[in-house]
């Protein structure tokens, strides 16, 4: 191996190395809501929305800022992806209400969204 090629081997290696260690992967935002009858058997069918209202005062109410609804699955769970609303650097996400209905019965909660992570909370229906 010549020296000339030697140098050109580490400096790609080194440029290769930087390349590597310098992104940093964006993860998943997402929000996995479990639903429950009183018994804690899970609810299959259930509708699960999420929702955030904007600043509230005693004059003004805000308009909603997150609004999304879902179906849960057998197991009595739906998943929300939030990573296209989180952007890198952003402190703290979003703390949003979940609301639960199956026929007559129905549950509340809310959920803390944190960035680049799986949050999970369970609703309780009855």
């Amino acid at each position: 191996m010549t020296p000339l090629r030697a140098l050109g081997s580490l400096v790609l290696f080194v440029l290769g190395s930087l390349a590597f260690t310098g992104c940093n992967e964006i993860e998943d935002t997402v929000a996995v809501v479990y639903v429950q009858n009183s018994l804690g058997a899970p609810v299959q069918g259930a509708e699960v929305r999420l929702f955030a209202v904007g600043s509230v005062d005693q004059t003004f109410i805000g308009e909603l800022r997150f609004d999304t609804t879902q179906v849960t699955n057998a197991a009595g769970s739906v998943s929300f992806n939030f990573s296209e609303y989180y952007k890198q650097g952003q402190a703290g996400f979003a703390v949003l209400d979940i609301e639960a209905t199956k026929g007559s019965l129905t549950g509340i909660g809310i959920i803390k969204i944190e960035e680049e992570m799986t949050n999970e909370q369970t609703v309780i229906m009855e």
